[in-house]
C-alpha cells in the first residue's frame, strides 16, 4: 500500500564551524529540552540544497528568488530574447506581477518571490496566443485558470517552488501562482548542549613590519546535529501537474542525497566542516512523524556524542513506533550504526535511495 508522506531523519556531525549567523554574527541556537542548542535554519538548508552542483545536475535549474522585478525582467528579456520580444515579456511580468514596469524608477515586488524561466516562458506563450486571438485579460485569465495542470507541469523545470511553495501578494501571480510547499523542512538542531568557543583572529599585514592589520572575533562550536524533513508525495504530484507517484518518488531520493549530504557554505574557507551524514534513516508512513523528542533530553557524551545521539534516535523511533502503532517502512544507512529489528539495512547511500526509488519495498 502506498504511504503519503516520506520521512527523512539524518545524524550529522559537523567539526568546528559556524553554519549559520545571526544578525549578531553569533551562530543561530535554539532552546529545547530547556538547554541550548546550535541550530541551522531551515532557510539556509534550502537554499543551500537548492544552489547545489548536485540538485543542479539532477534536479535543474534551481529558481530566481528576489523582489527586484525590473532587474528580474532584464534576466528574463536576455534568458528568452531568442522566444519572446521584450514587449511581450514585459506585458506579461506586468500582468502577474500587477506593477509598471516601464517607470524609470526601480520596481520591486511585495515579497521576495520564487521565479522559474520556464513557467515564466509558458506564461509567455499563454500571452501571446492570446494576443493573436484577441483576447482581452479577462478572458485570458479565464482560460489560463482552465490550464492550471498545463501551469503545474511547466513548474516542473522550478522544481523547488514545487517543494517549497509560493505565495505571490498581487497580479495575476497571486490568483493562479500559490503553490502549497510539499516539503517541510525542520530547523537542524545539535541533539545535545553546545558551550561555544570564541575564535579571535588576525590578519596579518605581510608589509607591515610588528602586529596585525586586522583583528576580529568569530564564534563557534562542533556538534551532532539531528535533521528531519517531510516529503507530502501526493503534493508533489499535484504541484508538478499530477505527474505518476514514481517521478516523485525519484524526487525523494534526489532529496535524500542533499539532506545528507549538503553543507552551508558560511565560514567554511575558514573552518572546512565539509562533513557528510553519519546515519540517514527513511519512512514511508500515512502521517509525517519527527524524531527531534528523542534529543529533547539533551544527550551526554560518552565516547563523543554521535554513537550516544544515534542510540537515542532508534531508542525513540523504537519506543514512537510501537506505543502508536505506526504501520511504517523504514530503512537506514549508516557509517556505523547497529541495524535495528524493523528497519532495513542498507549498505551505501545509494541502496537507500533505491529503495526510496522502489516506494520503500524490497
Amino acid at each position: 500500500m502506498n504511504k503519503n508522506f516520506v520521512n527523512f531523519h539524518i545524524l550529522i556531525s559537523h567539526s568546528p564551524s559556524c553554519l549559520n549567523r545571526d544578525d549578531m554574527n553569533m551562530q543561530k541556537s535554539a532552546i529545547f529540552g530547556g538547554k541550548r542548542r546550535v541550530r541551522v535554519s531551515s532557510q539556509s538548508l534550502k537554499r543551500t540544497m537548492r544552489k547545489s552542483p548536485y540538485y543542479a545536475e539532477h534536479l535543474g535549474e534551481a529558481t530566481v528568488r528576489t523582489k527586484h522585478l525590473s532587474d528580474l525582467k532584464e534576466l528574463f528579456v536576455k534568458a528568452l530574447s531568442r522566444r519572446f520580444d521584450a514587449e511581450l515579456i514585459g506585458k506579461t511580468m506586468t500582468l502577474l506581477t500587477a506593477k509598471d514596469l516601464n517607470a524609470e524608477a526601480v520596481v520591486e515586488g511585495d515579497a521576495v518571490a520564487p521565479w522559474a524561466v520556464e513557467e515564466f516562458a509558458w506564461f509567455c506563450e499563454q500571452v501571446k496566443k492570446a494576443e493573436e486571438q484577441k483576447l482581452d485579460e479577462k478572458a485570458l485569465t479565464k482560460q489560463l485558470k482552465e490550464q492550471a495542470e498545463a501551469m503545474r507541469q511547466a513548474l516542473a523545470k522550478g522544481l523547488d517552488i514545487a517543494l517549497s511553495g509560493r505565495m505571490a501578494t498581487s497580479g495575476l501571480m497571486s490568483e493562479l501562482g500559490k503553490v502549497d510547499g510539499a516539503l517541510a523542512v525542520a530547523h537542524a538542531i545539535t541533539t545535545h548542549t553546545v558551550d561555544a568557543d570564541i575564535d579571535w583572529f588576525t590578519a596579518v599585514d605581510d608589509l607591515q613590519e610588528l602586529g596585525s592589520g586586522h583583528l576580529d572575533t568569530q564564534e563557534f562550536s562542533s556538534g551532532v546535529f539531528y535533521r528531519y524533513a517531510s516529503l507530502n508525495v501526493a503534493q508533489l504530484q499535484a504541484n508538478l501537474g499530477n505527474v505518476p507517484r514514481e517521478k516523485a518518488l525519484e524526487i525523494a531520493a534526489h532529496v535524500l542525497h542533499l539532506m545528507a549530504t549538503v553543507v552551508p557554505s558560511a565560514k567554511q574557507q575558514s573552518f572546512a566542516a565539509h562533513n557528510l551524514a553519519d546515519l540517514a534513516m527513511v519512512s514511508f508512513s500515512d502521517i509525517p512523524v519527527s524524531l527531534a523528542n528523542a534529543f529533547e533530553e539533551p544527550v551526554k557524551a560518552t565516547k563523543g556524542f554521535l554513537k550516544p545521539s544515534v542510540e537515542a534516535l532508534q531508542d525513540y523511533w523504537k519506543a514512537i513506533h510501537t506505543g502508536y502503532g505506526l504501520d511504517e517502512r523504514c530503512a537506514q544507512f549508516a557509517i556505523a550504526a547497529s541495524t535495528l529489528e524493523g528497519v532495513k539495512t542498507a549498505k551505501t547511500l545509494d541502496e537507500l535511495k533505491a529503495w526510496v526509488r522502489n516506494n520503500g519495498e524490497g
